[in-house]
């Protein structure tokens, strides 16, 4: 997996689990629900990424 590619799928995870406490804290299940939803994406890509390399090798 290249680099950019990393950064950007952690920043990804990063977002969801600010938007998932945003939404937890001002009791905003919806923005929660978007958290959530952006983590797994990102997740997805990273194991996707991962597939990928091992195929490489």
């Amino acid at each position: 997996m290249g680099t950019d590619d990393k950064v950007s799928n952690k920043t990804e995870e990063l977002k969801g689990k600010a938007k998932e406490g945003v939404g937890r804290a001002t009791d905003d299940e919806n923005l929660e629900a978007q958290g959530r939803n952006d983590q797994a994406k990102s997740n997805l890509k990273q194991a996707g990424e991962k597939v990928k390399d091992a195929f490489k090798s």
